[in-house]
């Protein structure tokens, strides 16, 4: 499949675009600026020139899959985090759709998917950006998922996770974002992860095992 990664400047996005490499895809980069474009061409990476606050209808031309990884951070002015967490997921989603996209992985956030009781102040508008954008994907017609993890790291991936519709235990763990990146790899074209929500963290079942459970 040829996989427009929409945030493949972000941390899990780069991550994802490169492993992206070593397999039967071939994956898109998006980016919003030209001096972005050179990191992914020297590693022979495609790339689309492209800004989710404008029309990026175009980027969606040849295109199989999505993966939205775009994020604003939890520091970012609470008005920008509506026009790209928010906004600009639901323009990708809706574009998918009348371009002919079937599928759809939409990089959420764990607690998007909890009792906003639970959501700190600071972190509030966050998550509910998030949860308002993987509401809009969930009414769609796209073969989606939505993947959730938790606290990101930085750390080396280790290749086992816990993968479910819902996870009790989730305060102290976390997952790295190589991880997280091998598993979108993976939920590509296994259709036993379309239409599910899932919660993602570190665990002791390997990635392959873990969305072979999902059935």
């Amino acid at each position: 499949m040829n996989v427009l990664v929409i945030g493949a400047n972000g941390q899990i996005g780069n991550r994802l675009v490169h492993q992206l490499k070593d397999t039967g895809h071939n994956s898109v980069a998006m980016v919003r600026k030209e001096e972005q474009i050179k990191q992914f061409k020297e590693h022979g990476v495609d790339t689309v020139l492209a800004d989710l606050e404008k029309d990026f209808s175009h980027a969606y031309q040849g295109v199989d899959a999505v993966v939205f990884s775009a994020g604003s951070g939890g520091d970012t002015p609470k008005s920008q985090t509506k026009v790209i967490d928010r906004d600009g997921a639901i323009k990708a989603i809706d574009e998918a759709e009348e371009s002919g996209v079937k599928r759809f992985i939409m990089v959420s956030a764990l607690k998007a998917n909890r009792d906003p009781g639970t959501w700190s102040e600071p972190m509030e508008h966050y998550y509910d950006a998030k949860a308002k954008a993987d509401e809009h994907l969930r009414n769609s017609d796209l073969s989606y998922t939505v993947l959730m993890p938790g606290r990101l790291t930085n750390e080396s991936g280790t290749g086992k996770v816990e993968l479910k519709e819902r996870i009790e235990a989730i305060e102290t763990k976390t997952i790295t974002r190589d991880d997280v990146a091998s598993v979108i790899v993976e939920l590509l074209d296994e259709e036993q992860s379309f239409g599910k929500s899932l919660e993602l963290l570190q665990g002791e079942t390997s990635i392959k095992q873990a969305i072979s459970d999902l059935s």
